[in-house]
């Protein structure tokens, strides 16, 4: 059914008479359907317009700030995370939107810092992320309550401070019935929603789930459809899987067929700390949903070969509007995979394109690149890959 329609949108270039034979509906198609490339095309056929717009939407994963992390951004006045992140920027800010996986609280240094296995971070890290183009932040994770509400509490009011789009966890009920939709200026509306499979055993307080997106498929359906009605897109971060497992196991298999079963347009995945696969998953609807299983640590820490390599996801997004008819289609999705350096003393961390590394950092660095590079795109032959 979407491809008839597609086939019949591009008849409509030479022939009134073929689009008259259409119908009407919603879809997406994914990279193989891909046709016009242009940001913003207006047609006009008589009384007919078709209108499309583009976007491209970035994203990275875990921000994860282990101690010797913060104590290599500690400055005079506080803490500076940018330089870490800074060659970064440019290919984060030439994305429409992008979001970042916040895995630690930024519960700021005056409730008092802390690492695994109970992380609190420097107001700091937002400032960077902000700096080097970051524009939503994912918050449901495994360590949302690790400092408690206060944390959180704290966190959140500096990201408003910031004016940092958040979601996965809120300050009170209010916060959570307020659907985060980022409007872009292309007229393509993004809708963000965040879960996770649990917070290390401690319980959310009573009253307060808000505190937390808690994976329930009761729930993400429901909030699913309510961004049905108000976003153009929807974008589902799940944090899920086994850490420091290269492949998605059958539960993540399981819960992105769900998604994708719903409607929903990409899910990014998070927690087990290094790169799973990308792929497409088709819906019972006929719809294909982008999948990355995990889009591994951005910043860390964490120092085995596969902790240390994250990477910037890109995919670009058009909408075309025709009459009543609105299809949403995901296609080029580009990888850049990154590297975590540091120097023997703890210090000089640096987050870096993995194309530009040596053996002087890293040994058979071309091979360890060759592979990320075969493992990312094993179920997904179309994926381009950023060098420069």
């Amino acid at each position: 059914m979407l491809l008839g329609k597609r086939v019949c949108l591009f008849f409509l270039l030479f022939s009134f008479a073929f689009f008259a034979a259409c119908g009407s509906g919603n879809g997406v198609l994914n990279a193989s359907m891909a046709s016009v490339s242009s940001k913003q095309v207006s047609i006009q056929m008589k009384d007919h317009r078709i209108m499309e717009q583009e976007i491209t939407l970035s994203a990275i994963g875990d921000i994860l700030i282990h101690r010797p992390v913060y104590k290599d951004a500690k400055v005079e006045n506080g803490y500076d995370f940018t330089p870490m992140l800074g060659d970064m920027k440019d290919y984060l800010t030439n994305a429409t939107v992008t979001v970042a996986n916040q895995e630690t609280m930024i519960g700021g240094a005056a409730l008092g810092l802390s690492s695994y296995p109970s992380f609190n971070s420097p107001y700091e890290v937002g400032d960077a992320l902000k700096e080097v183009g970051v524009d939503v932040v994912t918050l449901a994770n495994n360590h949302t309550l690790d400092r408690g509400e206060a944390a959180i509490q704290s966190a959140i009011e500096h990201w408003e401070t910031i004016d940092m789009m958040y979601t996965g966890a809120y300050k009170d009920e209010l916060d959570r019935d307020i659907l985060r939709i980022f409007e872009t200026d292309e007229g393509i509306s993004v809708a963000f929603l965040s879960y996770t499979y649990g917070t290390n055993g401690i319980p959310v307080p009573e009253g307060k789930d808000y505190l937390v997106n808690l994976i329930d498929k009761k729930i993400i359906a429901g909030e699913i459809a309510h961004a049905k009605e108000q976003a153009d897109m929807i974008v589902l971060s799940l944090h899920f899987g086994n850490e420091y497992e290269r492949l998605p196991n059958d539960a993540q298999k399981e819960l992105v067929q769900f998604a994708a079963d719903q409607g929903v347009h990409a899910v990014l995945g998070h927690h087990p700390h290094v790169l799973q696969p990308m792929e497409w998953v088709t819906g019972k609807g006929g719809n294909n949903t982008f999948v990355i299983y995990s889009l591994g640590n951005f910043l860390s820490n964490q120092q085995d070969l596969y902790q240390r390599i994250g990477g910037i996801l890109t995919f670009s997004i058009k909408k075309t509007v025709s009459g009543t008819d609105e299809i949403i289609e995901i296609h080029s999705p580009k990888f850049m995979p990154t590297f975590v350096t540091f120097q023997s003393d703890w210090t000089d961390y640096k987050v870096i394109p993995m194309y530009k590394l040596t053996n002087n950092v890293l040994n058979e660095a071309e091979a360890h690149y060759e592979e990320i590079k075969s493992h990312m795109s094993q179920w997904l032959p179309e994926l381009e890959f950023v060098e420069g």
